[in-house]
């Protein structure tokens, strides 16, 4: 029997393996300080996973945006259901259901600290790509 969450039909390590797929993405385009957020054991959590990361200037974040959204369509079959705040790319969200990918300028990163909103979570931070 696969392990699946009530929410949601995709079996847990098919988020994951979707989480892995769009930080792929993320390093394509250079994209720095990726964290991954394990939600998956926090009770009423709105996904399975928060992949956190963040581009030096909005061009840097837009150019991220539209590789995570290649790499989860071409490698996964995945489109996002959403995307929010790619008018402005100092901010934007894509939600892939049982995945959320948040994609920051550093200030913006900074002042909303997602990362702490979370701290009962586990959370791996992925090493940055020279």
């Amino acid at each position: 029997m696969v392990n699946t969450n009530e929410k949601n039909k995709a079996p847990l390590d098919g988020a994951r393996e979707l989480a892995k797929i769009i930080i792929e993405g993320i390093q394509e385009k250079k994209g720095s300080g990726i964290v991954v957020v394990d939600l998956s054991g926090i009770e009423g959590a709105i996904c399975r996973y928060f992949v956190i990361c963040q581009g030096n200037s909005p061009m840097q974040v837009e150019a991220i945006t539209d590789s995570v959204e290649e790499f989860a369509r071409e490698k996964a079959g995945e489109k996002p259901v959403r995307i929010a705040g790619r008018e402005n790319a100092t901010w934007v969200a894509m939600d892939y259901t049982d995945v959320m990918v948040h994609i920051f300028v550093p200030d913006m990163r900074a002042y909303y600290s997602l990362e702490s909103l979370w701290q009962d979570a586990p959370i791996e931070a992925i090493p940055d790509l020279d």
